[in-house]
C-alpha cells in the first residue's frame, strides 16, 4: 500500500480534470446510461491505483494526446467488466426466478393466502419465518431486528387473527407442536 502524499493527490487531480469529461462522454455512448458513473468511478478507481503506470504523465498538466488513449482502455475494461457482472447477475436472477422456493399459492390455499394478506406486512414475515422457515422466535428476532418477546407476542396475536379470520375453532395450532416455537419452555 503506498502512503499518499500530497504530489500524488495532486498529480491524479490534474489527470481527473483532463480526462474525466472525455471518458464520461465515451461511457455514455457505449453503456447504457444506469451504469455510466459506476464504470467512471470503477475507472478512476483503477487510474489512482495505478496512476504510476499513466503514460505521458508528467508533473505538469497532463496533455490529453498522451494521457487519454491508455485512460480509454482503462475505461474500456471497466465497461467490458461491469457487462460481465451484469450478465452474471440476470443469469442468477433468472434461474432464482425459476427455483422458486415459495410454496405456489394454489386454488386451495387461497383462503390462507388471503388471511395471511389480511396481516401487516411485519405480522406476516413473523409468521412465515416461523411457519415456512420453522425458526424460533429467538431466530426470527436476531432475522427481523425485534426483541424474542416481541415476537412471541407478534406470533401469538397473528396466529389468533389468522385462526379467527379462517373459521378455526381449536386451540391448536395448525403444522407445530404444542410447544414448538415458544420460548424457554
Amino acid at each position: 500500500m503506498r502512503p499518499v502524499t500530497r504530489a500524488r493527490r495532486e498529480r491524479f487531480e490534474k489527470l481527473a480534470e483532463v480526462v474525466a469529461a472525455p471518458l464520461h462522454r465515451y461511457l455514455v455512448r457505449r453503456a447504457d446510461g444506469d451504469i455510466v458513473d459506476d464504470v467512471l468511478s470503477e475507472t478512476m478507481l483503477v487510474l489512482w491505483r495505478r496512476l504510476d503506470d499513466v503514460p505521458g504523465l508528467r508533473d505538469g498538466v497532463p496533455d490529453p494526446d498522451d494521457v487519454l488513449p491508455w485512460c480509454y482502455a482503462v475505461a474500456r475494461g471497466c465497461l467490458a467488466n461491469a457487462r460481465r457482472a451484469e450478465g452474471r447477475r440476470l443469469r442468477l436472477l433468472d434461474r432464482l426466478t425459476r427455483e422458486r422456493r415459495e410454496p405456489p399459492r394454489e386454488a386451495d390455499h387461497g383462503e390462507l393466502h388471503a388471511a395471511l394478506d389480511a396481516l401487516g406486512a411485519l405480522d406476516r414475515e413473523v409468521v412465515r419465518l416461523w411457519a415456512w422457515e420453522g425458526l424460533t422466535p429467538r431466530q426470527i428476532a436476531e432475522a427481523t431486528g425485534l426483541t424474542s418477546n416481541a415476537v412471541s407476542v407478534r406470533l401469538h396475536r397473528a396466529k389468533q387473527r389468522l385462526a379467527k379470520r379462517l373459521g378455526r375453532k381449536t386451540s391448536r395450532a395448525a403444522g407445530h407442536e404444542r410447544a414448538e416455537g415458544r420460548s424457554g419452555q
